[in-house]
């Protein structure tokens, strides 16, 4: 697996797969490693943000620049990894530690209101004003129990999301 446009091997195959908890099957992975092959349009062996911005669905997606922080420079197998959160196979808590990370863009393991509200302006744009997603937010928290002081936790994230049914499934090709 050292270049992109070396082949994978069964074993390569395997490991990708244990890395990801088995929650792609094998033909899965040997299609996701096409895929990044064809990200990987330099054969680094990883893929830049610039890469994946080519990707009209990354790109478009208003929590693109959050996301890009997070998959900037992913080699194979944390790509696969990465994507495992969207497999319909992954549980509600592989699905929340993913939605976390998105919130905590600063990486110190705790959720700010502030934290919050970005991530809602980057959701809603010009159809909301200020105010307004603070308020919306303000009464959010208050209803799961928290303050606009609050600094949410991982834990917290999954008392709260886990009793919600998550869907974040993607559709892998399989040729």
């Amino acid at each position: 697996m050292g270049s992109a446009s070396s082949m994978l091997t069964q074993y390569d195959i395997e490991e990708v797969q244990e890395h990801c908890n088995n929650l792609f099957s094998q033909q899965e992975i040997v299609s996701l490693y096409q895929r990044f092959c064809q990200l990987d349009r330099n054969a680094k062996g990883f893929i830049s943000a610039d890469e994946f911005l080519s990707v009209p669905e990354f790109a478009m997606n208003p929590l693109s620049q959050r996301l890009l922080k997070m998959v900037d420079g992913l080699n194979f197998k944390d790509f696969v990894a990465f994507l495992s959160a969207f497999s319909a196979k992954a549980n509600a808590q592989q699905k929340i530690e993913l939605i976390f990370k998105v919130y905590d863009s600063d990486r110190n393991g705790k959720v700010s209101f502030k934290d919050i509200l970005e991530v809602l302006k980057d959701l809603s744009g010009s159809f909301m004003s200020e105010d307004q997603r603070e308020e919306v937010l303000s009464q959010v928290l208050r209803e799961a129990g928290y303050t606009k002081d609050s600094h949410l936790t991982l834990d917290d994230f999954i008392k709260v999301l886990g009793q919600s049914d998550l869907k974040m499934d993607v559709e892998i090709p399989v040729d």
